[in-house]
């Protein structure tokens, strides 16, 4: 089955449709009539028909029909003498005559067996310039709709005034194609479909297998970029004219889709939904980059932009962050429009509520976002930095020092903010980037990348950070360890764990985040209450919020907690409970200790001490965040030592696990990896080392006539 494509969810909106069929669908190769196909395509439009759609039929076909059938008739009158003499071409409009009859008397037919009305309207190029013909039109149609009758248009080649008829593109319209666009326009038709002979608009000639069908048409990217092979092989302008008629109605505001009428069931996919043919949206380039390039490619430009980000100076690089917070700042509304668009489809389409509420960009975000960025932006500059300074023998220094990783391939979901974070930490880096955002937050993703990449100076390119906008790009991507150094994938352990195993490139990231929250029996209860609360309530869909409470064995028959516990209750909090804690609280039982929530619900469980809270992290979390809320130091001190995970904090919410509030400007991600970086990962965690060694002509020859020192040297700050 076709894949449903975000882009085209206009389509639950259709009543009205124009579908225009071409002479190639129409007729065979031989000019006779395509009977089984026009039989397939009058049953699609009795079935829409019948589901309450408004169907308005453009047909092309009259002229290859009347001159097939006058060829056919000079064929039987001829004598051998005139078989010998030189062929005169038909008249035009006489084939355009006796066809249109042939035509309308075989719709006539199909449609009737049907059970369907269908009514003939013939019109001219010099009828649209009369507004009372505009007029008596629309209203003409209404009638005709509401009466669930298909009225069926076609260009009266036989009387039409324009001076060569096959050939004069000059005037209101100029074929079947343009005149479908015009009705669509004119009868405020929610969709316009163009059938034809190929599956929709190639890269080149579809007979070129070097082709490729392009399933949304953006006009800043294609229309200089593809070749049109031959015309129809009966119509007038083949796939010229159907783009050029597309093109004109889409920017008016009406979508259109070209796809082959030769597939069975093509209208039906394309109401759908499903990624079929090729879509003309006014909004298009919003829904895909500018430069279609293809993984590798993407990469190896990421690359290339980024040996030109580190070639700068420290200042440049810095103005760059700065005019990318200024850019999100001024674009705040666009931003707004966007993403509100991604929740209410999000809404519409079933969305757990945990989802929804990481996709949405809560008011004041951009703000904030813009000045995590600025922070970032003022920072000491961490490219080239000496870490390390050694001399290895007289004249011969020895640095270690700070460097890009490369390219980052990071792919995330739901979270568009996460976008800008990781954008600006990559500048930050000197890195390349590849983003891979989730289907849901698509359109703010495009409107982000959109402004962050336009806000980078030409000098560098704004193919320093892509946005990977098919799925199935990732598998070819993480195929490619030579020009890709790092992924990071951000989501759900399912996600973190397929490219974990789908790639040899080293992977960076957690797969979950089951933070734990322990209260000794020597904590401050008020203290605890308002830890306990924040941890769970300030932001449940995040990674850092507690999923899970232990709680001291001496604790559960207190007033305190069970203060706590109504507390939670109050704000919300769905409780269930471990084997001890369930029977004694008479909550639910969790069907398991390793699980994260990621909404206004918990586990809870009493443990015997802090040993017995440490062997339940280790056996059940994500080595995450977990907290430690008590007085008793020695208590205090094993939790702090022995907790074997990325982030462990002593009175003081799990929430604050987070690249800005550590001082990072920002974060690319929160790492449970051992290796590398751990915690949440700002500008260092995307920084590897290089090691640069000053000389004055030395060799080794065999460690002849050197004496080694491997002094320490100052670093200079």
């Amino acid at each position: 089955m076709e894949e449903v494509d975000r882009s085209r969810a206009f389509v639950k909106d259709v009543k009205r449709l124009v579908i225009k069929v071409g002479t190639a669908v129409v007729t065979r190769n031989d000019g006779r009539i395509a009977l089984g196909r026009l039989g397939a395509l009058c049953e699609q439009l009795k079935e829409l028909n019948s589901q309450g759609y408004e169907i308005i039929l453009v047909s092309s076909g009259a002229v290859g029909l009347g001159r097939q059938r006058l060829r056919y008739r000079k064929l039987v009158n001829s004598s051998f003498a005139d078989l010998q003499k030189p062929q005169v071409e038909l008249d035009g409009k006489a084939c355009a005559a006796v066809g249109q009859n042939c035509l309308m008397a075989l719709y006539d037919t199909l449609f009737s067996q049907l059970d369907v009305s269908s009514a003939q309207l013939l019109v001219t190029d010099s009828d649209f310039r009369d507004r009372d013909f505009r007029k008596q039109l629309s209203e003409t149609m209404k009638s005709l709709l509401s009466l669930k009758v298909i009225p069926i248009f076609n260009e009266n080649d036989a009387v039409s005034t324009r001076r060569a008829p096959y050939e004069d593109s000059s005037g209101i319209f100029w074929d079947n194609d343009s005149l479908a666009a015009l009705l669509a326009l004119e009868l405020k038709a929610d969709l316009l479909i163009l059938l034809s002979d190929v599956d929709g608009l190639y890269s080149g000639p579809p007979s070129d297998p070097r082709s490729k069908l392009i399933h949304t048409y953006i006009k800043e990217k294609h229309q200089t970029e593809i070749t049109f092979g031959d015309k129809s092989r009966v119509g007038r302008g083949g796939m010229t004219a159907k783009v050029k008629a597309a093109v004109n109605a889409a920017y008016a505001g009406i979508p259109v889709v070209i796809t082959s009428g030769f597939a069975a069931g093509n209208i039906f996919k394309v109401l759908q939904g499903q990624r079929i043919g090729t879509l003309f949206h006014q909004d298009a380039h919003l829904w895909a980059p500018v430069k279609e390039i293809d993984a590798r490619g993407m990469a190896v430009a990421a690359r290339e932009s980024s040996r030109r980000l580190q070639a700068m100076t420290s200042e440049e690089r810095k103005k760059i962050l700065l005019d990318v917070a200024d850019a999100l700042e001024t674009n705040v509304k666009l931003i707004n429009i966007e993403n509100e668009a991604d929740v209410s489809e999000a809404q519409q389409a079933g969305y757990e509520k945990s989802l929804i509420s990481r996709l949405a960009l809560k008011p004041g975000k951009i703000t904030s976002l813009a000045k995590s960025i600025r922070v970032l932006a003022n920072m000491e500059d961490p490219i080239g930095r000496v870490l390390k300074k050694t001399e290895l023998a007289d004249g011969l220094v020895l640095e270690k020092t700070s460097s890009p990783l490369g390219v980052l391939l990071i792919v995330f979901e739901s979270r568009p903010e996460a976008l800008v974070q990781i954008a600006s930490l990559a500048i930050r880096s000197g890195n390349g980037l590849l983003l891979k955002g989730g289907k849901e937050a698509k359109r703010s993703n495009a409107i982000l990348h959109k402004i962050i990449t336009e806000a980078i100076p030409e000098s560098v390119g704004g193919k320093l950070i892509g946005l990977v906008t098919s799925r199935e790009e990732i598998p070819d991507l993480l195929k490619h360890d030579d020009v890709i150094d790092l992924v990071i994938p951000r989501g759900s352990n399912k996600l973190v764990s397929q490219v974990k195993n789908s790639t040899k490139i080293p992977v960076l990231g957690h797969a979950d985040g089951i933070c734990h929250v322990y209260i000794d029996k020597s904590a401050n209860m008020d203290m605890a209450k308002r830890i306990v609360l924040d941890a769970k309530i300030d932001y449940p869909a995040a990674c850092n919020a507690m999923e899970t409470l232990l709680v001291h064995n001496d604790l559960k028959s207190t007033t305190a907690f069970y203060d706590l516990v109504v507390e939670l209750r109050i704000a919300g909090v769905t409780l269930y409970g471990g084997p001890r804690a369930g029977a004694l609280l008479r909550i639910p039982e969790a069907h398991s200790f390793h699980h994260e929530y990621s909404s206004m619900a918990c586990t809870v469980e009493f443990v015997d001490d802090v040993h017995a809270a440490i062997g339940h992290i280790h056996e059940h979390g994500s080595a995450h965040t977990d907290c430690i809320i008590a007085e008793d130091q020695e208590v205090v001190d094993a939790f702090l030592g022995q907790v074997d995970s990325a982030a462990i904090f002593h009175n003081a919410s799990p929430r604050f696990c987070d690249g800005a509030r550590f001082g990072l400007g920002a974060e690319v991600g929160i790492s449970t990896s051992r290796i590398h970086a751990r915690g949440p990962v700002g500008v260092e965690g995307l920084l590897t080392t290089r090691w640069i060694l000053r000389g004055n002509g030395q060799i080794v020859d065999g460690d002849k006539g050197i004496t080694y020192t491997h002094k320490d040297l100052p670093v200079e700050p």
